[in-house]
């Protein structure tokens, strides 16, 4: 496995997931979850994997994030199509998948192909969870990330 820069939890970065990491499915299609970012996931050892919405790579949650998510869906009217129709086409697509003693998850062929992922994956940290890119694809969204739109985007958050 691969790491890029990191940040740790001594160095103020508790509780959020970031960095990137490089990684190889094995044999059985199973892929590492880097130690740290299992600490993070904590109790319990489960992760909820979803397909982007907007990306073709997959959305991968802790229980405890996405319990603060599936709130908001609850709290929809059932008379909200939209809303339903979102929860709905999610999960019965998404998966929850524990890791293993090893830290390996397997995640579902149809999720792995949704996103492209053969034999390499990218772990990307998204601050309250983690995304699973082909590396490939990746490297083209990192090349086409416009600066100011960049910029446009935080003061739109606030950040």
């Amino acid at each position: 496995m691969e790491k890029e820069n990191t940040v740790s939890a001594s160095d103020g970065g508790e509780g959020v997931f970031v960095s990137r990491y490089v990684h190889s499915l094995d044999s059985k299609r199973r892929l590492t979850i880097p130690s740290d970012w299992r600490e993070l996931a904590g109790v319990p050892k489960r992760l909820f994997v979803l397909p982007g919405v907007n990306d073709k790579c997959l959305c991968v949650y802790p229980a405890r994030e996405m319990t603060r998510r599936m709130e908001r869906l609850r709290n929809l009217s059932i008379a909200d199509e939209k809303g339903r129709q979102l929860a709905r086409t999610l999960a019965s697509r998404s998966d929850l998948v524990p890791w293993d003693s090893q830290g390996r998850i397997r995640v579902k062929d149809d999720l792995l192909d949704f996103a492209g992922i053969s034999n390499q994956a990218m772990l990307v940290g998204t601050f309250d969870g983690f995304e699973i890119w082909n590396p490939d694809r990746w490297q083209q969204v990192e090349s086409g990330v416009d600066q100011d739109g960049l910029g446009e985007a935080a003061r739109y958050v606030g950040f």
